[in-house]
């Protein structure tokens, strides 16, 4: 489907109308990152290069980003919980404040030694989610770092994994679907104790003999507009503003879903009998 061109402009002309350009960020996460809770269990390590959170039974940690980003491209290398993760949960996504919140989430729902992790993706807008997708990875995410990406603008959220797409969401404003545009968003993220949901709907528990448990991030990027003083400014000329996924992209983003899609909300039909969402119909 095709939305007016108007609209982007128009986003364009109030991103670009006041306030000072910080593009890009990149580097030191000491300058990017605060953590936030945890009593120590998170770290920012060697230099501002490496942070971590851990879990133990009496707390998790979380961090979030000293800026407010309203569109961007966002990548963040992570290493996720090794071994027995299961019941933890390593929640990495941006979001605004209030009851009409928006949010764009990467969550890792830990499992069993020798069982994948499931990626779990949800897009709220306006405070409305309920929009999951959930995947298996093509590799094993705990070995080694690899790159977690949001591309946000005006026209689409794409979601991608090491450079390859595996989820885009439209905007769809045009037939009343709520997306986020208006609000900056921070970015945070956290590892906790979900041992009531996170591992096969609660069935398996988190072990504590095998605490304290450690995720890691490092190469934090954000090509991104930086709202500062009530304004954003960004380069118009900045390729995400309008990127889009080009043909080989779309190949990309069909054989993860084809592959390694484990669930989808927009082929549920037990969850939504009165009809699916209507962004469902969108290609």
């Amino acid at each position: 489907m095709a939305f007016p061109s108007s609209n982007a402009s128009s986003l364009l002309l109030a991103l670009v109308f006041a306030g000072s350009l910080i593009a890009a960020s990149a580097g030191n996460l000491y300058s990017d990152f605060d953590i936030t809770w945890g009593d120590g269990r998170g770290k920012i390590l060697n230099n501002g290069e490496l942070l971590t959170l851990s879990l133990d039974k009496a707390s998790g940690s979380g961090f979030q980003s000293k800026n407010e980003y309203l569109f961007g491209k966002i990548d963040m290398q992570l290493k996720l919980v090794p071994g027995n993760s299961a019941g933890t949960v390593t929640a990495y996504y941006l979001s605004s404040k209030g009851s009409t919140w928006d949010e764009i989430d990467f969550e890792f729902l830990g499992n069993q030694s020798g069982q994948p992790y499931t990626l779990h993706t949800n897009v709220f807008g306006q405070g409305k989610g309920n929009r999951e997708q959930q995947f298996h990875l093509w590799f094993d995410p705990t070995e080694d770092f690899h790159t977690y990406s949001i591309l946000w603008n005006a026209q689409r959220i794409i979601f991608s994994v090491d450079g390859t797409p595996i989820r885009e969401f439209k905007n769809a404003e045009s037939i009343g679907v709520p997306f986020p545009k208006n609000q900056p968003m921070r970015i945070y993220s956290s590892l906790w104790n979900a041992d009531d949901w996170a591992t096969q709907g609660g069935r398996v528990k988190t072990d504590w003999s095998n605490a304290p448990f450690t995720a890691s991030y490092r190469n934090f990027n954000a090509n991104a507009c930086v709202r500062s003083s009530g304004a954003s400014s960004c380069d118009p000329k900045s390729s995400w503003l309008m990127e889009e996924l080009d043909e080989t992209n779309q190949n990309k983003l069909k054989w993860v879903q084809e592959n390694y899609m484990i669930y989808n909300y927009c082929t549920d039909t037990k969850r939504f009998p009165q009809g699916l969402p209507p962004e469902c119909q969108l290609s």
